[in-house]
């Protein structure tokens, strides 16, 4: 819940254009979902969405603490949200590591938070400035054991803000912790932001339930002080909260439902763009940074009468297979430029049966149009 002069606050900017960063719309695009914490601890390239949090939380009655290194950040963010408050963090890849462990606990403990990934060149150090797209599989699977994963990754900067609104609310919805997984390329673009009215905002509420989603999987968050015992834990546990870690039907039951809610609810969190698909037999998949110059190809090539669609996911995962499914039975080979040696490429031949090409690029510098272009020529032709 805002306060007033939080929503005060971010009235005097609803309707503003700034030149901004897209580290920047992130920050912004927390602050108009109502984050009034964040945990942090600086990192190539995210470090300008901590400092604009530093800069703006207090505008809003909120609170920015830096901590001694990203597991303290991460737990912070849970115990803050635990309290009350929607709360956020943000790195890169080193820190996303580190992070994993309490992202697993966050899961287990269903607590929502978000977790922004700004991602660079890896692994270890790797090229500290330079972007990359190679956290793909790790904001899946970096944590251990069964569980599910939401996902977004924009590729502007308009987009940073209002995909951060949208985590943030899938975030609430599901209980769940949310990935921001944008990359250092969108998050040091500098373009047009549009700040949008808070009236206009549809936020979804502490403890709320969408009737559009099934029933029985989103089990109400108990807050402290209403008079109710609340007992959380890490371990595996019943359904008033009491560990039980020996049983292996609790533990099937708690963990059955934790992937259910998102599993069964995937066609309310899946978010793709889809061009030029109609009379498409090559289809270019692209997402974040790299899907610029890869729509500029397309529509290059389609000017010259070759017949290619674009397809982009927004939201990574839960993964759009089933979408992907119906594509691959109407065309002939899927291209996949991506900022790393591919990983999305990967997870899509898990749905198709047709060729996969990965057109892959590393080192710090994403494609040109010219070369997403060439990749769709050469094989347009065989």
């Amino acid at each position: 819940m805002q306060t007033d002069r939080a929503t005060g606050y971010l009235s005097t900017l609803a309707g503003k254009v700034q030149f901004a960063l897209g580290d920047e719309a992130i920050a912004y695009g927390a602050l108009f979902a109502g984050c009034t914490f964040f945990g942090g601890y600086p990192i190539t390239p995210a470090s300008e969405v901590a400092e604009t949090m530093a800069r703006e939380l207090p505008n809003v009655d909120g609170y920015y603490v830096q901590f001694e290194d990203e597991i303290g950040s991460i737990a912070a963010v849970i115990g803050a949200s635990r309290a009350g408050a929607k709360s956020m963090t943000a790195t890169s890849g080193p820190g996303f590591s580190l992070m994993q462990e309490n992202i697993g606990y966050a899961i287990m403990t269903e607590t929502p938070c978000v977790v922004v990934d700004v991602q660079r060149s890896g692994p270890s150090t790797g090229q500290a400035t330079k972007p990359a797209q190679a956290d793909v599989l790790q904001a899946r699977w970096g944590t251990h054991g069964d569980h599910e994963m939401i996902a977004f990754a924009p590729n502007s900067v308009q987009e940073c803000l209002d995909v951060m609104i949208e985590c943030f609310n899938l975030s609430e919805r599901y209980r769940h912790p949310v990935v921001l997984l944008a990359d250092g390329e969108i998050g040091h673009l500098r373009e047009k932001l549009v700040f949008p009215d808070p009236a206009d905002l549809d936020l979804f509420p502490r403890g709320g339930f969408d009737a559009a989603d099934e029933a029985g999987l989103v089990e109400p968050m108990r807050a402290y002080g209403e008079g109710n015992a609340v007992h959380i834990t890490g371990s595996t546990h019943k359904e008033n909260g009491m560990r039980d870690v020996v049983s292996q039907d609790v533990h099937e039951r708690l963990i059955t439902r934790c992937c259910a809610k998102i599993d069964k609810n995937r066609d309310n969190i899946i978010r793709v763009e889809e061009r030029f698909m109609d009379d498409a037999e090559t289809v270019v998949v692209s997402f974040g940074a790299d899907s610029r110059p890869a729509l500029g190809a397309v529509v290059r090539a389609r000017n010259e009468g070759v017949k290619v669609g674009y397809f982009r996911p927004i939201s990574i995962w839960p993964f759009c297979g089933e979408r992907l499914t119906q594509i691959g039975k109407r065309v002939r080979k899927i291209l996949v430029p991506e900022m790393n040696l591919g990983q999305l490429a990967r997870e899509i031949e898990r749905f198709v049966s047709v060729p996969v090409v990965r057109v892959s690029k590393i080192g710090g510098v994403a494609h040109s149009v010219e070369e997403v272009y060439q990749a769709i020529i050469e094989n347009s032709r065989s």
